[in-house]
């Protein structure tokens, strides 16, 4: 009790001394002075100094007196900050270039025309430029569209991220067709560093930003009628290691987040991936990937074999399990270790309530096509515990609303548009319930062996189409041999 008293005796003698020498910090006087004069025009100056190795590249330097900070605009559609910046000019022509400065007092501009003499072919003539635009030799430029067919050409991930990817959402091939995206074409020539984008009457925007293009703000994202502006320019520029992409006068790839400011992941003749950040939203990095108008990417073939196919679950598998609408518990405690299953560790397959579970199901997608002329017989162990509701009934239509004491798997082709259209299912029913049941799938029908574009395996528990919850759990799922 003594020590509690000592310590707020302390604690009360420090507030006092911190609140004393605040005051005193806190002069009118000392106010007064730290306040300058508000900065003019006439007082931004800068110098502007060709480099001795090329005349095309100019060293600007602030001399504004009492300037903090310098924040550069060359005229040429690149932007700098600091209070020595380097700017490049490839192109013969005058450019204004424009100096903003910070000072206690606050900002000012001013500006000063730079005047380029000739033309530096060599500063034209550079890899990434001749990737964008064609090179000199192509007049009409380079036209690059969205690549709708390969998933993830449109993803938004977490850009605080040590690597961003597009780990939150990525888009499923030709997943907004129909909403004015897919016949965007963004055109780019060396000439002058023209950047042209045909939306053909309507862009598409994000739900936030939509304002921005003359339509209005909605719950989710919108096309939007749009008439891009003609005069627009791009510059490549490169800090700290990484190269950006800008595009000037409010310029966009394809997809409205508010930024017309690009890093360049990739870009090479046939694929340009890019990921910016969005207006108002600093965590939210947006990835998006354009190949030239009427490049197809070549289909890698996957080989066709079979190999061990198993999970105890207890242990590392050889497959990976995704998920679709599902919880899905990879190591869980057996709720009933007998035989015939006294393994430590289970698989819990957790299907939520509601419309939105309808399809829940574990997959796993394979590097080959499955070969199974010889071994097509699947085994899992399954146990369906009698607390989950099989009476109640809702769900959709074409759909028996139960939940059904059932277990299905499903071979598909993962790289169909539509895998589920031609997919090949075995069912199985589960009659005795909390208790472990090993059931047999078996794809041996000459219209499955043959084929030889399966390269997923679904497993649904519960039945589709219902919008009951369950609770099940999955065990030792192989190939047999």
């Amino acid at each position: 009790m003594k020590y509690n008293v000592f310590i707020s005796r302390v604690y009360s003698f420090m507030a006092a001394l911190l609140l004393t020498s605040m005051f005193a910090a806190c002069t009118p006087e000392d106010s007064d002075s730290e306040l300058a004069p508000a900065p003019s025009s006439e007082m931004v100056q800068f110098s502007a100094t060709p480099t001795t190795e090329n005349p095309n590249i100019i060293n600007f330097k602030n001399e504004t007196p009492g300037a903090f900070k310098a924040i550069w605009d060359f005229g040429n559609g690149a932007t700098a900050e600091g209070q020595q910046v380097q700017g490049a000019f490839a192109v013969e022509g005058d450019y204004t270039v424009k100096l903003t400065v910070f000072t206690s007092g606050g900002y000012a501009v001013n500006t000063k025309t730079i005047h380029i003499a000739e033309t530096n072919v060599s500063m034209l003539n550079r890899e990434d430029y001749n990737f964008l635009t064609g090179g000199a030799s192509d007049a009409d430029g380079k036209t690059w569209v969205m690549e709708k067919e390969f998933k993830g050409h449109l993803g938004v991930g977490d850009a605080a991220a040590a690597d961003p990817t597009p780990n939150w959402w990525a888009a499923g091939a030709n997943e907004k067709a129909g909403l004015g995206l897919y016949d965007d074409e963004m055109t780019f020539k060396l000439e002058g560093f023209s950047y042209t984008y045909k939306n053909n009457g309507d862009t598409y925007a994000n739900k936030d930003y939509a304002s921005d293009l003359g339509g209005s703000n909605a719950a989710a994202d919108v096309t939007v009628s749009y008439t891009p502006p003609t005069n627009m320019s791009w510059t490549i520029t490169e800090e700290n290691g990484k190269k950006y992409l800008t595009l000037s006068n409010n310029g966009f790839m394809a997809y409205y987040v508010g930024v017309s400011r690009y890093q360049i992941l990739a870009l090479s003749e046939n694929e340009m991936y890019l990921m910016s950040s969005q207006k108002g939203a600093p965590g939210n990095a947006w990835f998006y990937r354009f190949v030239p108008k009427g490049y197809t990417r070549p289909v890698e073939e996957k080989p066709y074999k079979i190999t061990d196919i198993y999970d105890n679950f207890d242990e590392d598998g050889n497959i990976v399990w995704k998920t679709e609408a599902l919880t899905l518990n990879e190591s869980y405690d057996n709720p009933a270790p007998f035989p015939i299953n006294t393994s430590a560790k289970v698989a819990m397959y957790v299907k939520q309530e509601g419309q939105p579970y309808t399809f829940a199901n574990m997959f796993t997608d394979f590097e080959h096509k499955l070969d199974l002329r010889e071994r097509h017989v699947f085994k899992l162990k399954v146990f369906i515990p009698s607390y989950n509701d099989f009476t109640s009934a809702e769900g959709e239509s074409w759909a028996d609303p139960h939940l059904l004491k059932q277990v299905s798997m499903k071979l598909q082709d993962g790289s169909s548009a539509q895998p589920w259209v031609n997919q090949v299912e075995v069912k199985q029913q589960v009659s005795e319930l909390d208790k472990w049941v090993e059931l047999t799938f078996d794809f041996g029908a000459a219209e499955v062996v043959s084929r030889k574009d399966l390269d997923r395996i679904i497993i649904q528990v519960g039945g589709e189409g219902n919008y009951i919850p369950g609770i099940f759990f999955l065990d030792d799922f192989e190939l047999v041999k």
